[in-house]
């Protein structure tokens, strides 16, 4: 009759089941085995030996030590190490190449002249104003004329005609990302090109239709709150900017010279909306793609939970009782070597019984 064993699997050592099958081995303190027969044969044990080198047999009682390594120098690192730490960004698939590429590639450029070109079209419409009011008292030089009116013409001009890129490769921008969202779930972007297209460049219509667009994209890219946020903000600055543009025409319409000049500080006042639309798009299109608006890929931030206790660096300050503050005065008067008035001094008591 063959007998049952637990073997060790650090120091391995066979040890007699008697009775319940033990966990740890009384030697080393190493896991025991299942039980099995002492001569049982492969087929029938849910383990396996692994041979040695010899002599490498870990000492009875406790387990090798590894070789010491050889002395050196504290480690250092020319940056902060980043394994683990960064994720990188998928690529994005390579997807059928639209017409409006050549707009959609230049889309970060276009948004920023039309930032810049926006800008310099307040200050002529700014200048026009000033030339206004100083024209209420006194004659403008003609020089003066043409030159702040072709200012404002040709940054007017130049300026819609960046816009008007811009919104063009906005458009292709949202063709491409929502094709490419919708086609890492496998499936197809339940709006057509057609669709963006018309609800992005047509007027009035692209007051609202942009918005919803850029919200199913930015839900199905993993809804952050954040992006949508930003969504949202250049969602209302947009619908904003397309009502005081109607006013500013309006105001092209007017007769009287009051509200011609109300309506050229008016059109200072949208062309920098205008600019900030500009710029608000740009930081929506860097979201979406995972960047900040200088187009550097966004590191994600990873909070580590604090295990050790919190240790005060400056003892806090603690009031002291009205008690604590008079036993405090009592023992500076005692150290000083005053007496209690209720104590009689040892002359006093002399002089009384002499006087017996």
């Amino acid at each position: 009759m063959s007998t049952v064993v637990q073997p060790c699997a650090r120091c391995g050592a066979r040890w007699t089941v008697r009775g319940a099958p033990m966990h740890w081995c009384p030697r080393c303190r190493g896991v025991l085995l299942s039980p099995a027969p002492v001569d049982a044969p492969p087929e029938r044990r849910n383990y396996r030996w692994v041979a040695r080198v010899p002599g490498r047999r870990p000492r009875e009682g406790r387990a090798a030590r590894p070789a010491a390594r050889a002395a050196t120098g504290t480690p250092r690192y020319a940056e902060m190490p980043r394994w683990g730490l960064r994720d990188v960004p998928r690529p994005a698939p390579a997807g059928p190449r639209n017409p409006l590429a050549r707009f959609t590639d230049r889309l970060p450029g276009l948004l920023t002249a039309t930032a810049v070109l926006f800008g310099v079209a307040a200050l002529a419409e700014l200048g026009r104003y000033v030339i206004v009011l100083r024209n209420q008292s006194k004659l403008i030089p003609p020089a003066l004329l043409f030159f702040s009116d072709a200012t404002v013409y040709l940054s007017a001009g130049l300026a819609a005609l960046c816009a008007l890129g811009g919104a063009v490769g906005a458009a292709g921008w949202l063709v491409r990302a929502r094709a490419a969202a919708y086609g890492q779930a496998g499936r197809a972007d339940p709006r057509s090109v057609r669709t963006l297209l018309c609800g992005s460049l047509i007027p009035v219509v692209n007051l609202l239709w942009p918005g919803v667009f850029l919200t199913e994209l930015v839900r199905r890219l993993g809804g952050d709150a954040r992006v949508l946020r930003a969504v949202r903000i250049w969602w209302g600055v947009w619908i904003l900017n397309g009502a005081m543009v109607f006013a500013a025409l309006c105001f092209r319409f007017a007769d009287s010279l009051q509200a011609q000049a109300d309506g050229v500080i008016f059109t200072c006042y949208t062309d920098l909306v205008a600019a900030v639309v500009a710029v608000l798009t740009l930081g929506v299109v860097r979201l979406c793609e995972g960047r900040d608006l200088r187009g550097r890929v966004r590191a994600p931030k990873r909070w580590l939970p604090a295990t050790g206790p919190v240790e005060p660096v400056i003892e806090p300050v603690h009031p002291v009782g009205e008690s604590a503050e008079r036993a405090a005065d009592s023992a500076v008067g005692n150290d000083v070597g005053t007496e209690p008035a209720s104590a009689p001094s040892a002359e006093r008591q002399q002089e009384e019984v002499m006087a017996k």
